[in-house]
């Protein structure tokens, strides 16, 4: 049996499955992260609406997320930070980086920081912020090619 699509270690009927079809709810924001990568590599459009937090439903555009979703090979989930968002707190964010392949073949890295918030003991995502993997320290080499340190050079 393949291990779930969020990277987890079990397949996706124990992992995943039970919480985008509805038998459980996320116990933390990182669980409901996890399945919502799992709801986008198995194109379960529905669960993507239904898992924004109410306020943010509004702009929610069914087609093209569908589009992506399906148009997209995903590759992976790497969960890089979790703060808060047990199942005591009411709110969390959660740091990933995740792979996927485009319809053009083209490989792709979305870094984000997602905000989640509990309502009536169900979690919900709120927003995401992009965020840089690849931030280039003050003394690193430019990434201009000029062979000068970055705070010397394109950061001046």
């Amino acid at each position: 049996m393949a291990n779930c699509h969020c990277g987890a270690n079990v397949s996706y009927e124990q992992c995943c499955e039970p919480i985008i079809t509805g038998k459980q709810i996320a116990a933390t924001a990182e669980q409901l992260m996890r399945a919502r990568y799992s709801a986008y590599a198995s194109a379960e459009i529905d669960f993507l609406h239904d898992s924004l937090h109410p306020d943010g439903r509004a702009e929610f555009d069914f087609e093209s997320t569908k589009n992506w979703a399906e148009g997209s090979t995903w590759q992976g989930l790497r969960i890089l930070t979790s703060k808060a968002g047990t199942i005591d707190d009411k709110v969390g964010s959660v740091e990933f980086s995740a792979q996927y392949v485009d319809g053009d073949g083209k490989t792709h890295n979305h870094s984000e920081r997602s905000q989640f918030k509990k309502v009536d003991d169900q979690w919900y995502f709120c927003d995401g912020q992009s965020i840089n993997l690849n931030k280039v320290g003050r003394n690193d080499p430019c990434g201009c090619g000029s062979g000068k340190k970055y705070k010397k050079c394109c950061s001046a």
